[in-house]
């Protein structure tokens, strides 16, 4: 064969191998994440603090124009883009990962048209600036790996624009619902208390300090003066309607939490998870009457009996608590033992290098939650995660400090740990943050990560964490039932006008919370419509694939191997998790 002919034949196979499904795929995977890189480039110079929320920091010295011209822009970009993706991005050529990946973007910019569509935050959701006057600022003071000198220079760059924002925020609310401009009160005087004091103290011995303090002493000023409005002539029209109804409450649902169940199925399937968790309560309560009461008999086996029976062992445990000041102190000490745990028993490998860090929650940010985990940004593979925990505002009288204390106990505190860092939120982000997809690095399912924490709770017992302590399983069974009242009272307050008195009832009689911590429940199912049942039909839905799997498995089961193939998927919509886990599993660990 002479050398022209050989030269054909390379020339065939190359052609052959430029064509084939596999580099069509891979070229069509290409031109999605190109596709999604220039939405996201446009996107972050119309709307900065989510760059640098997200972690990236080519935007941190600019602010949102939130004006309602701006605010059609944003509109107009999601329309545009949504239109635009299946005519530029072939869908059939895609792999399956570049499938959900096109399906995910899809669904999130469907999901941001009807939100703004039919919702209106801007104009009934005083909080929705409080994003743009605090967290703008205090992200990069706190999150941000640029060096301290440039994020202080940023920070003083977005503060010269927060008095825009305050003045468009006076334009433009209307009829805030009651209980929404409440909480707005408080976090806006946490908001003064941030630019004149905390602010200080979160960007440390710097020689910007007096830029700092000229820069932050206008804006409390500010700040005051909007609390005057807030508390007066916004208080004065605040008669807006916080249910959203049974129409929009499904439609949003359906597309919140993507899960593939409707609102009708979530409510029966929670009402008879509700029934079997008190059962299980009666049954661990029964076994530590004796512990808390000798010689004392039983109450009777009746459903008055056995409520009496769980709310007095309840409220025996509940004494085994801390000091007010001792609370976050109480939380980090919760964390290494609980890590020493998961490496000795493999529930799977825990991130290295650790960069959760345990903090007091800032004051502006408190709300309706004793912790929350706010996460590295996961295009900042350096930045830290923040487990914050709150004490109780210093304004309380000494009753509520106490209710509040005894709701977080010694045992539910490390509950509360389990959930918001380890195995919880913090090493599941983590993991989630090095996944190849850029756009899974962005979007977030709420439905698989908070199912996955509330999941984690049971599991770490199961697997033997607290040694069988009962007080410990209690706790987890008070925990996992409130998550389940979660998703009853998000329903019925907003499709079946339950009133504030059925739902304290609710909590208090059948789910055992404190009055204070039921109070702020129903505070919080008013202003966060939805979200309420993520942590349910997260939860069932991780439960019941671990189920099947671990059935279909048999004794190739490993529960380290399993955990590490769910997290490695990135927090995608539950309705995905089977497929991926299953290929997960047929590679090596």
């Amino acid at each position: 064969m002479n050398l022209r002919n050989w030269t054909m034949i390379g020339i065939t196979f190359a052609t052959l191998a430029t064509h084939s499904p596999a580099l069509q795929a891979q070229e069509a995977d290409a031109k999605l994440q190109a596709f999604f890189k220039q939405y996201l480039e446009e996107h972050f110079r119309q709307q900065p603090t989510d760059a640098t929320g997200l972690g990236d920091h080519r935007f941190d010295g600019l602010l949102e124009d939130v004006s309602a011209a701006a605010r059609a822009r944003w509109l107009e970009l999601d329309r545009a883009t949504l239109s635009r993706l299946a005519q530029e991005v072939d869908f059939a050529k895609l792999t399956r990962d570049g499938q959900i990946d096109f399906e995910i973007f899809q669904h999130e910019l469907q999901t941001g048209i009807w939100l703004t569509e039919n919702t209106h935050p801007f104009e009934e959701d005083p909080r929705t600036y409080g994003a743009y006057i605090n967290d703008s600022v205090y992200q990069l003071l706190v999150q941000s790996t640029l060096p301290k000198e440039t994020n202080i220079a940023h920070c003083l760059e977005r503060m010269w624009r927060i008095p825009g924002v305050i003045a468009i925020a006076r334009q433009t609310l209307t009829h805030p619902p009651k209980p929404i401009l409440e909480t707005a009160i408080l976090q806006n005087r946490g908001a003064i208390s941030f630019f004149e004091t905390e602010i200080f103290q979160s960007a440390g011995e710097t020689p910007q300090l007096d830029k700092l303090k000229a820069a932050a002493a206008p804006i409390a000023a500010d700040l005051k003066s909007y609390q005057q409005f807030l508390e007066g002539d916004l208080m004065a029209r605040a008669t807006g309607e916080w249910r959203l109804g049974r129409e929009k409450f499904s439609r949003k649902l359906d597309l919140v939490l993507d899960a593939g169940v409707t609102a009708d199925e979530v409510l029966a399937d929670a009402e008879a998870e509700f029934a079997r968790v008190q059962r299980d309560l009666y049954v661990i309560a029964r076994q530590l009457w004796s512990q808390y009461f000798p010689p004392k008999p039983l109450p009777p086996d009746d459903p008055a009996g056995r409520r009496e029976t769980i709310t007095k062992v309840i409220d025996a445990v509940d004494q085994e608590h801390g000091k007010p000041e001792e609370l976050v102190g109480d939380a980090r000490a919760t964390v290494e033992n609980i890590k020493k745990f998961i490496r000795e028993h493999d529930v799977l490998r825990l991130p290295e290098p650790d960069r959760c860090q345990v903090i007091e929650m800032p004051e502006f940010r408190r709300g309706n939650s004793a912790a929350y985990m706010d996460n590295a940004p996961p295009l900042d593979a350096e930045a830290a995660s923040f487990y914050a925990v709150s004490p109780p505002p210093s304004d309380w009288d000494a009753k509520r400090v106490e209710s509040f204390l005894e709701e977080y106990n010694h045992h539910m505190l490390q509950i509360l740990t389990i959930h918001e860092a380890y195995p919880g939120h913090y090493v599941q982000l983590a993991y989630a943050a090095g996944v190849p997809s850029l756009i899974r690095k962005v979007y977030q399912s709420g439905a698989y990560v908070e199912g996955w924490a509330v999941y984690g709770e049971q599991n770490m017992l199961d697997m033997g964490y607290g040694s069988g302590d009962l007080r410990l399983r209690l706790m987890q069974l008070k925990f996992y039932l409130r998550a389940v009242a979660n998703a009853i009272l998000d329903h019925k307050m907003h499709c079946d006008n339950l009133t504030d008195e059925e739902a304290m009832k609710m909590l208090v009689e059948d789910c055992f919370q404190s009055e204070g911590e039921a109070r702020l429940k129903i505070i919080r199912a008013k202003q966060s419509s939805t979200q309420l049942s993520t942590y349910f039909v997260g939860r069932m839905g991780h439960y019941r694939l671990r189920q099947k799997t671990e059935r279909e498995l048999g004794e190739e089961f490993s529960i380290g191997r399993y955990h590490e193939a769910v997290v490695s998927c990135g927090s995608v919509p539950l309705k995905y998790l089977p497929e991926l886990v299953q290929r997960r599993l047929s590679q090596p660990r």
